[in-house]
């Protein structure tokens, strides 16, 4: 009878303190089994129309939400860690956030973007990470390539995403080691289908244009992340505006032989006097990327995250936010980006100083803000055409990946906190 009286006791107890627990508290730290999944739970809470804030700097970027069960059930289902916390544990963390001596801040997350990603319909041979890890999170996303691109459709999403692609229309500089493949062959088929129904003569000139519709949905205040040749092929192609950079195996006829002096950087979203790579068989577009000169390994390969003020510097802070700061390096067509060739108005966000190599950054233009990420894929240092996709199983806690679901719940933030 004592042993039933103190287990009736016990439970009341509990029963008593979830009643009156108030938030769920998703850390970010060391502690957490699942990383990239937490994101998802922030996400389809958002979505859910719950009150979500990002505790920045707190925790390792941890997510404090209003108690729901529906939400205590998701984390649970989805094997991520969090803590039912009542109102005086919640006000303490509020206490510490606030204090003008600490680096943190709170910002709330009020709407759920719209995802779109810009990849070919078509099978090609290489996975993309950010469409791997939004399936592995659980974040819903479109798919779009240029046609809609063309289309205008681009007005009905909040973030755009750009898969491992080439803007400036030579097929990724792959005709060197792939011209005989039968993916690279369909790829071409597929391009030149495409700029035909659009009305362009040549690939380059549909890509110019698609790159130019990029940027004015940026402009307007949309969100941009790229990764890999994404990143320098956009800027090139938009510099190169009015000037043929395809050699003839690309577009039927030669390039400029006055291409690089023609070149117009004013034109370009993050790089600046950069020159253009003029051999054909190289794979390779400008040097802006440092992949074929650097010196570094495998073994040596790190880029450390700049730690900026979460009071004063929100956006950066966002976008840094992580349970390591020094994050392994990995490979792609575009690996870092030159810091010679950044323009003094971007923001770096994460850098391997010793090298002098860039490896994301941010900046503005009109209204919206970009974000470029060299390499990849985060958890495979050097991803090869064919190779098998990364299982994200094996990485749920990966601080690379991170970095990339940074940028998909940064424009969820509530307006103040956004450029205007």
């Amino acid at each position: 009878m004592i042993l039933k009286k103190s287990f009736l006791l016990l439970l009341l107890l509990t029963l008593t303190l979830v009643m009156r627990a108030s938030s769920i508290l998703i850390n970010m730290d060391e502690d957490q089994k699942n990383h990239l999944k937490a994101y998802g739970i922030a996400y389809w809470s958002i979505k859910q129309q719950a009150d979500v804030s990002w505790l920045l700097n707190y925790r390792g970027g941890s997510f404090l939400i209003k108690y729901n069960k529906l939400i205590e059930d998701e984390c649970k289902t989805r094997g991520v860690s969090y803590q039912v916390i009542a109102d005086g544990k919640v006000t303490a963390i509020l206490n510490e956030i606030s204090d003008p001596a600490v680096n943190m801040e709170m910002v709330k997350l009020e709407k759920a973007p719209k995802i779109a990603v810009y990849s070919p319909k078509s099978k090609l041979p290489w996975d993309d990470a950010v469409t791997m890890v939004l399936t592995y999170a659980e974040i819903p996303y479109d798919v779009v390539y240029d046609d809609e691109v063309l289309k205008d459709k681009l007005t009905g999403y909040d973030w755009l995403h750009l898969h491992h692609e080439d803007f400036t229309g030579q097929y990724g500089r792959f005709w060197s080691a792939f011209q005989n493949a039968t993916w690279y062959k369909e790829d071409v088929r597929n391009q030149e289908a495409t700029a035909k129904r659009n009305g362009f003569s040549k690939v380059s000139l549909m890509k110019l244009s698609v790159a130019r519709k990029m940027t004015e949905f940026c402009a307007g205040g949309g969100f941009l992340f790229a990764m890999c040749s994404a990143t320098d092929s956009f800027d090139i192609a938009l510099s190169a505006a009015g000037v043929d950079i395809c050699a003839a195996m690309f577009d039927g006829d030669a390039e400029d032989p006055n291409a690089q002096s023609r070149l117009d950087f004013n034109k370009t979203l993050a790089f600046k006097d950069f020159r253009l790579d003029p051999n054909p068989a190289n794979y390779e577009f400008s040097d802006i990327d440092v992949t074929q000169t650097r010196s570094l390994n495998q073994q040596n390969d790190y880029f450390t995250l700049f730690e900026f003020s979460a009071k004063s510097d929100l956006v950066p802070t966002m976008l840094t936010q992580n349970h390591d700061r020094v994050i392994k390096g990995f490979m792609g067509q575009t690996t870092a980006f030159r810091k010679s060739l950044i323009k003094p108005n971007i923001t770096v966000l994460g850098e391997n100083k010793g090298a002098a190599e860039v490896r994301y950054l941010h900046g503005d233009i009109g209204k919206g803000q970009f974000t470029f990420y060299g390499g990849h894929d985060p958890e495979d240092y050097q991803h090869a055409v064919g190779d098998p996709p990364t299982d994200l199983n094996l990485h749920p806690n990966s601080p690379g990946y991170r970095l990339i679901l940074n940028n998909v719940l940064f424009p969820a933030a509530k307006k103040k906190h956004q450029k205007t």
